[in-house]
């Protein structure tokens, strides 16, 4: 059968929906495994790039997963193992708010750190609600160190034009804690119908509205859409990959005493010097070393899967009290 290649755009079930040119398909993974995907929690992303064949009217079999040249991914913690939740996006839009859920740093650095290989766009949603002195300090922070920020309104409309213009000719994924007002920015923005909910008021966290990622399309760009989530995990892999992703820490480590210095514990570390004169924020090397970290608490492998789960929800349960 002739081989086609289009485009992931929605999974849910492990059935996929394939676009190709205008064309959409239901397909299915043939032999219910890629084989060229081991290791992760999902073997197919949106985004994702794949080889299929058609068996029917609208329907196919997915035959492989074509390279990515980028991802969003993040640990897994019921599968112990990393998931990715798109691939191939032009840019990832963080989008958190001055409040209800409150402005929290550490959750744009994981998803910073999360990022591989795609720039990232920081919007703060709800700019009506005035951030303290320090939030403020700390969100423009991230304008000084290279990433693009906005303040917008999703239900005054301010500053959404300048956005949208800066979306044009992008596939873009939204990428935000339940109850940021992700699904009503995309409402606006696509005068669509993404379905939303009220802010748990026992928590102040949002709850989950959105289930699954899934691609919509704009006049002349496309969004990615994503489940809400109260915590983001960094992807377990080279440690290397998460100092990378503190631009501040990349002209420093050049003069640290080691090449792979990991700026925690080794002598001789001229990012930790830094930090210590107040030339690298302290908040922020705080969060890299929780991100490091975590990467240790990864259990054993001789432990069941069951241990596993439950150590690490111990331990996100953990991150989460020390960090919210």
């Amino acid at each position: 059968m002739e081989q086609h290649t289009g485009m992931v755009t929605r999974g849910i079930n492990n059935i996929y929906t394939i676009v190709e040119e205008e064309k959409s398909y239901l397909c299915r993974i043939k032999g219910k495994q890629l084989t060229s995907v081991v290791g992760e929690y999902n073997p197919l992303a949106v985004g994702d790039a794949v080889s299929f064949v058609v068996t029917g009217t609208n329907e196919g079999l997915i035959l492989d997963r074509l390279p990515r040249r980028n991802c969003f991914q993040r640990w897994n913690v019921k599968g112990n193992c990393n998931q990715t939740v798109v691939a191939n996006m032009d840019m990832i839009v963080c989008v958190c708010s001055a409040d209800t859920p409150p402005f929290r740093p550490r959750f744009i650095d994981r998803v910073i750190a999360c990022s591989q290989d795609v720039e990232v766009m920081l919007i703060m949603n709800k700019n009506d609600i005035m951030l303290t002195e320090d939030e403020y300090e700390r969100f423009a922070l991230y304008k000084k160190l290279g990433y693009r920020i906005m303040g917008v309104s999703a239900l005054t409309g301010e500053n959404l034009d300048d956005f949208i213009a800066l979306l044009k000719g992008k596939t873009v994924a939204f990428i935000g804690q339940s109850g940021v007002g992700k699904s009503t920015l995309i409402n606006r923005i696509l005068s669509s119908n993404q379905k939303t909910g009220e802010i748990s008021e026992k928590y102040n966290r949002g709850r989950h509205t959105t289930n699954f990622s899934q691609l919509l399309e704009g006049p002349d760009f496309t969004l990615v859409d994503t489940p809400g989530v109260r915590e983001i995990l960094v992807p377990h892999g080279d440690p290397q990959r998460i100092a990378h992703s503190f631009p501040e820490f990349l002209e420093p480590s050049k003069k640290c005493e080691y090449d792979l210095c990991l700026h925690n514990e080794e002598p001789g570390c001229a990012v930790k010097a830094l930090v210590e004169k107040g030339e690298i924020h302290k908040d922020r090397y705080e969060s890299y070393l929780r991100m490091l970290a975590s990467l240790d608490e990864k259990t054993p492998d001789w432990m069941g899967k069951k241990d596993q789960s439950n150590t690490r929800y111990r331990s996100m349960e953990k991150h989460e009290q020390e960090e919210y």
